[in-house]
């Protein structure tokens, strides 16, 4: 019977599809849990033909079976996972509830077993004999700290702790981050008052209409998902409903009810703490930034101490501005509340620079930005797009891209998600379904799988998707990246494409915004949906001069949600205070606006609870410096340089994790980074010729 059943599961042999993408179609719920079990009973064999391995311990026959162990696994777990996040329904969370501890058990079964770790420590012992490549010593050196970091040097009951602390971890990051999912998508603001909806555009009212009427109701139906609540909180006259909406959203996961985070986060602090703590570090910081380019929380305070100061001033000059605005309406007495900024901002911006977002929109029609981000590739790097309607795919709404190095040979596959719906998590990100590596006994380039996942505006009855600018920035941020997936040229697959320092991973990404208000990649694609009329030039310069509009708030937003993270990550004895007070203590400093007690950041900041950026939220803008630094490379030479472009590739894009990235980024800008290119694009300090 089991062979039978094994012989109907897809994860089970090869797919026969084309390039080897997942079957979507043939998967099903109750496939996962037999595949994900006999991935782990694989693995367990491989490493077992390791340690029984009579020969003495090399680098092939320990690090290089290592490295190849638990293809099967990877196979479904990046399926189960991506699904979760994706295409999640009460049934995959259920099964993720009994699957993730096998998975943390297994994990600790590896990193814990004392023969495996003897092996890997034998030949790490060799490493100055060897004679290894880079590559093959930054591997060893991965490895082998992978194994320590994750306990292989604790002993007897420290050991058992450890076990207990992780897999308490796995479910607690999973909790989390089903309750969030679920609070977002349960509330709704349902308004059936014309005057309510005053002030909203009308591409925003329709889509409103649509999430009502699909649900057998009349009016019009408001979310928590991006492109109904960022409009709602821009455009909606009514300060009461934005107030309602606001607090709706800055609360979630914080009511007396199943989805409370509160004690969750408490938890999960916790627990990492003394994960660090059982690993001899003082804090889950300064565990974490061992393996980090800023090295050390000192570092990182620098940085966004350094942002703090130089961005204050003006950011206190941006808020008293919008308050001036919003009082010559309002009276004298009228404060600015977090519910007001983005409207009478999105009012300040119109007046100073007569634009917004949605004067640019019908020029960002998705079809239309698609080839513009395509089309940008293309320029730089040489590569071509081409739809494959013969790849499965895991909703309608995704399609499946086949792309091609600029001699014509395959480079990837790229599966593109752009809407919201309820099994989908918010915000935007990237991924892989296959990694890329080299075949040690054939040669042969395994090539990528990649995904960009995001939550854009819908279409409507009578309008195709149209893109805000901020949509447009989000597409080529997450392109860059699926860039750096899709051009990873490494031998191993755990140092290829992203698998890099985390406060690195972001300059791919970050660097691809810079094009976003450029004329010369804007005349490429920007063209009305109606009349075909390109973006004029003069909307063009609106744009570049709004550029910088409210630039250092935005900064200090950055900050502030950095300055949380190290509070809750450099913490060394328990917490078991208030999570609203700590918080808002936490980020004081690089708060702009007035605090709005009731509301909650840390209950629904996936990020750093869930999402790989514990003691990590710096990297956002510690990449920003470097993406600022490189970007004025473009600027020098040509913003479609192709030997620049073709530097940042072969320097940076396709390296991975096989060196150190401050290596990569002095061979491809020629010096260190410096915040003065960021200060100077965000117009906080002149440039000096």
């Amino acid at each position: 019977m089991n062979n039978i059943l094994n012989a109907q599961n897809p994860f089970f042999g090869q797919y026969q599809t084309p390039h080897g993408t997942v079957p979507f179609d043939r998967i099903k719920t109750e496939h996962y849990e037999p595949a994900i079990l006999e991935g782990i009973k694989q693995q367990n064999a491989e490493l077992d033909a390791i340690i029984q391995n009579p020969e003495k311990a090399t680098f092939t026959n320990t690090i290089e079976a290592y490295e190849q162990s638990g293809r099967l696994l990877d196979k479904v777990t990046a399926v189960f996972g991506n699904m979760l996040s994706a295409e999640t329904n009460d049934d995959l969370q259920a099964l993720a509830q009994k699957i993730m501890p096998l998975l943390s058990e297994h994990s600790n079964n590896i990193t814990l077993n004392e023969k495996l770790f003897a092996r890997v420590k034998e030949v790490y012992g060799q490493k100055q004999s060897l004679q290894l490549t880079q590559e093959q010593n930054r591997l060893l050196d991965d490895i082998y700290d992978s194994f320590v970091r994750h306990g292989a040097n604790l002993e007897g009951e420290a050991r058992e702790q450890y076990r207990q602390l992780t897999n308490e971890l796995s479910k607690l990051t999973l909790d989390f981050s089903e309750n969030n999912l679920k609070e977002t998508n349960r509330y709704q603001m349902l308004l059936t008052d014309k005057a309510s909806i005053a002030g909203l555009p009308e591409i925003i009212v329709e889509a409103a209409a649509e999430t009502a009427r699909s649900e057998d109701k009349e009016g019009w139906a408001f979310t928590l998902h991006a492109p109904s609540y960022v409009p709602f909180m821009t455009y909606a006259d009514n300060r009461e409903l934005r107030h309602k909406l606001y607090i709706a959203y800055n609360t979630k996961c914080t009511h007396d009810n199943e989805f409370n985070n509160i004690e969750i986060v408490k938890k999960l602090v916790n627990t990492r703490m003394k994960i660090a703590q059982l690993l001899g570090y003082k804090d889950y910081a300064e565990y974490t930034l061992k393996k980090r380019m800023a090295e050390n929380s000192d570092a990182v305070y620098k940085l966004l101490n350094q942002l703090l100061e130089a961005y204050t001033p003006t950011a206190q000059k941006e808020y008293l501005e919008v308050q001036e605005l919003a009082r010559e309406e309002q009276g004298d007495d009228f404060i600015v509340m977090p519910w007001d900024w983005s409207y009478y901002s999105n009012k300040l911006k119109n007046k100073k620079f007569n634009i917004n977002e949605e004067m640019l929109r019908p020029y960002f029609e998705l079809e239309q930005v698609k080839k513009g981000v395509f089309g940008l590739a293309e320029r730089l790097y040489g590569i071509t797009f081409r739809k494959n309607t013969e790849i499965p795919v895991y909703h309608k709404d995704v399609e499946a891209y086949e792309v091609f190095d600029k001699d014509g040979k395959f480079l990837s596959v790229l599966y593109t998600d752009f809407h919201p719906r309820p099994g989908k998590r918010a915000g935007a990100w990237m991924t892989s379904y296959k990694e890329q590596w080299i075949d040690p006994v054939t040669g042969e380039d395994s090539r990528p799988h990649i995904s960009v996942v995001m939550n854009f505006t819908k279409p409507t009855e009578s309008k195709p998707a149209l893109l805000t600018f901020n949509e447009v920035e989000t597409f080529l941020h997450e392109f860059g990246h699926s860039l750096h997936g899709m051009f990873a040229n490494s031998t191993y697959q755990s140092l290829s494409g992203t698998n890099v320092y985390w406060d690195f991973v972001e300059l791919p990404s970050q660097i691809m915004e810079n094009f976003a208000i450029e004329k010369e990649f804007l005349n490429t694609f920007a063209r009305h949906y109606e009349t075909g009329e390109v973006l004029p030039d003069e909307l063009i310069q609106r744009l570049v001069d709004a550029s910088n509009f409210n630039a250092a708030y935005a900064c200090l937003r950055q900050v502030s949600f950095g300055l949380l993270d190290m509070a809750w990550y450099t913490r060394n004895t328990p917490f078991e205070g208030d999570v609203k007070a700590y918080e808002q203590e936490a980020w004081k400093d690089a708060q702009v606006l007035p605090i709005v007690k009731e509301a909650c950041m840390s209950t629904q900041f996936s990020h750093i609870f869930a999402g790989g950026y514990s003691a990590g939220y710096y990297s956002y803008k510690w990449a920003e410096v470097l993406d600022a630094d490189a970007f004025s490379l473009f600027k020098q030479q040509g913003i479609f340089n192709r030997e620049v472009a073709d530097s940042f590739r072969n320097n940076i894009l396709s390296k991975g994790g096989t060196e150190h990235p401050m290596v990569l980024y002095k061979r491809f800008r020629g010096q260190e980074p410096t915040i003065d290119a960021l200060l100077i694009r965000n117009g906080i300090k002149k440039q000096y010729n």
